[in-house]
């Protein structure tokens, strides 16, 4: 588990393995790294979630690492005792239906070596959040994460449309629903 300190350390440590060899790259994180990174909360978290990477089209979705990052991953891991999954690519799918609107220009970057870590800004996160506090309801560390971003109704109305588009199945079409009731927000059928 990575408490703020370690996942720094973590992320300098990969950073500076980079730039030594000469590599670098840019991930778009998500997920408890994310909020811990932006001080948005304190509780540890358990790996980095890379989404993208960076690329001059934009952000794309973080398929296979590259070799160079992998081999880096897998050395910083055994160095630190991090263990296999501790810098993945988990949530790669959540691209394929687009990343929330306008993300990219609310981006903060943060540079470890020749690493930058690109962390969505907290209406951002927001979406993700709602869509895994979703996905693993109201005991999750999701729907305590989505609490502690304290969203405004407007922002998860949002969210949930969003969330929509990357699950429209019928048994999950009532669960957003649900969770913002939770947090005390009516969705207008004008948004289903």
């Amino acid at each position: 588990m990575f408490e703020k300190d370690r996942l720094d350390q973590a992320l300098a440590t990969l950073g500076a393995l980079l730039e030594e060899r000469g590599e670098q790259v840019g991930v778009l994180v998500i997920g408890g790294g994310s909020l811990l990174l932006l001080g948005i909360v304190e509780r540890p978290t358990a790996d980095v979630d890379v989404v993208g990477y960076v690329s001059p089209a934009g952000y794309v979705r973080a398929e296979a690492m590259p070799d160079f990052l992998a081999q880096a991953v897998r050395e910083v891991g055994d160095a630190l005792g991090l263990g296999l999954s501790w810098f993945n690519n988990g949530p790669a799918g959540l691209t394929d239906l687009g990343l929330p609107p306008g993300l990219p220009e609310r981006v903060t970057v943060r540079t470890y070596g020749t690493l930058e870590v690109h962390l969505p800004a907290p209406e951002d996160l927001v979406f993700f959040k709602l869509y895994a506090a979703v996905d693993q309801g109201e005991r999750s560390k999701h729907f305590t994460d989505l609490r502690a971003l304290s969203p405004t109704p407007d922002q998860l109305l949002d969210a949930e449309r969003w969330t929509r588009t990357h699950d429209p199945s019928l048994g999950f079409l009532d669960e957003p629903r649900r969770i913002l009731g939770l947090l005390g927000v009516e969705v207008p059928d004008g948004n289903l």
